[in-house]
């Protein structure tokens, strides 16, 4: 009977595969349940944390699950297909916006170089591309620490990007209905509808996708992107000194855009959701190795890193002049946090901003069209873009 449990359960990959999703569709159902203010990403990391430290989980759970190489393929293939997401046109509409959320990235870079005498070198780092951007960053800047057998700041990397989206979507929520009551007081006053900084701009041209779309199978489209990750990899390690990552979403922005390949490519390939979960996969690793006193130092100095880093943003953008280019320190403000947020998260907390403040929808479309083109295209820019250059310069350091 022993022998029989052992293989059914130990020795069977499968097995451990499915804790692994368990603990995702856990994260996936709080995250829906809280409506985005407890992240998934947060419930997923924490469970693999609490799980590792008290021997539920084996270290290499990952390896048992035999995800250990197709995951280490899936980041190139995945920012690739971020890539093809980035519409330039949105970009330049939104200039004021996508220049406010570039110095706010900056401002964090800042805060965090200023408190390496108190979190150490090594975590500071790691902490820029983290806070400045998403699960891509985070993969970059934790694989590279595992890599320099540095334990601790692996650890602080994946740690900080599980709590971050927690601690930005409050005050960015709190930002934005301050925004949208000033937005409703003036609709109300005058009846007059309070229109977008800019409107989205569309392709007004149908490219080789779109007009040939129905030859972009699932597979097809699976070939792209694993074809161009290949290259940039390639480019990446052999041919050049930049990182694998910038080559991947620049190949992937300028084919998406010339609609030389289709956008969200993954997505129509049907294949977005095993290759994001594959990425983080990827960080899961680092935490087995982190101690209760690891835990206790860590957390003490996440809890820093993410106080000063918010309270510097808001200082820039709601008392300094930082606010002036977009005419609203609430909004200013907001967009800063964007970074920590991301896109969809922006789009839901959009979304989540409107029916807070009114329940009349005509009101909550008011809402909308002040709030959501800023935080979108603010997390489109820093999350989804620059995040992942800023993680192909700093990587170099670690």
């Amino acid at each position: 009977m022993e022998i029989f449990i052992k293989n059914f359960v130990e020795n069977n990959s499968l097995f451990y595969f499915f804790i692994i999703m368990i603990v995702f569709a856990v994260g996936d159902f709080i995250g829906i349940i809280t409506k985005a203010k407890i992240s998934s990403v947060f419930v997923v990391m924490a469970v693999f944390l609490g799980a590792f430290m008290l021997g539920v989980f084996p270290a290499d759970i990952v390896e048992r699950a035999g995800l250990t190489q197709i995951a280490s393929m899936s980041a190139a293939i995945l920012i690739f297909h971020m890539g093809t997401m980035i519409n330039l046109k949105q970009l330049i509409a939104e200039w004021k916006t996508v220049v406010t959320a570039t110095a706010s990235m900056i401002v964090v870079m800042l805060a965090c170089l200023l408190l390496i005498p108190i979190i150490g070198r090594d975590n500071a780092i790691v902490a820029i591309p983290v806070l400045n951007g998403g699960i891509i960053s985070t993969q970059i800047m934790s694989n590279a620490a595992t890599d320099a057998n540095l334990i601790i700041p692996a650890a602080f990397a994946a740690i900080l990007y599980a709590v971050k989206k927690f601690a930005g979507a409050y005050p960015a929520s709190y930002a934005g209905v301050k925004e949208a009551e000033i937005a409703l007081d003036a609709y109300r006053n005058d009846r007059k509808s309070v229109k977008n900084v800019e409107e989205s701009v569309k392709k007004e041209t149908k490219g080789f996708a779109t007009k040939y779309s129905k030859y972009f199978t699932d597979f097809t489209c699976l070939m792209i992107a694993v074809c161009f990750a290949w290259i940039s990899v390639s480019l990446g390690k052999t041919f050049t000194a930049i990182n694998y990552s910038l080559w991947a979403l620049l190949f992937g922005a300028v084919f998406g855009y010339l609609d030389i390949v289709p956008s969200r490519i993954l997505e129509k390939g049907k294949a977005s959701g095993i290759f994001s979960m594959l990425v983080y996969v990827t960080i899961i690793p680092s935490l087995s190795r982190v101690t209760l006193d690891d835990l206790a130092s860590l957390g003490l100095q996440i809890a820093i890193t993410l106080v000063v880093t918010i309270a510097a943003l808001y200082l820039v953008f709601s008392v300094l002049p930082g606010w002036k280019l977009l005419k609203s320190k609430h909004l200013a403000f907001g967009v800063s946090l964007c970074q920590y947020l991301g896109f969809p998260a922006t789009f839901l907390v959009s979304h989540e901003i409107a029916k807070a403040v009114t329940d009349d929808p005509q009101e909550q479309q008011v809402v909308l069209d002040r709030i959501m083109p800023s935080y979108v295209v603010a997390g489109m820019t820093t999350v989804t873009t620059l995040s992942i250059i800023v993680a192909g310069i700093f990587v170099v350091f670690i």
